[in-house]
């Protein structure tokens, strides 16, 4: 029984962030972020009308979206972690 209770654990906190570096790509209209389950990297993107929605003053240049981004730095991460599932997918798109 505590096997599974790990195994539930595990799978709950499966994804990390500890790289607080993210970019913003124009083409794509998105600030793409990295997360990490285990050793392998896993690409976030998060598109420009979503971040407006978080943050409805934020202007439409790369450092008034970056902004935007870092204000809801931690809101996104939860977006992150409730759309991740363990698997071979490695990109993921919050819009």
């Amino acid at each position: 029984m505590a096997l599974r209770s790990a195994k539930r654990e595990r799978l709950i906190v499966a994804i990390q962030f500890p790289n607080p570096c993210r970019s913003y790509d124009a083409s794509r209209h998105c600030v793409c972020f990295w997360g990490y389950d285990n050793s392998r990297e896993i690409t976030f993107q998060v598109d420009d009308a979503m971040l407006r929605t978080l943050q409805p003053d934020a202007g439409s240049d790369e450092t008034s979206i970056l902004s935007a981004f870092d204000q809801s730095r931690e809101k996104l991460l939860e977006m992150a972690r409730s759309r991740y599932v363990s698997g071979p997918q490695n990109r993921y798109s919050i819009s």
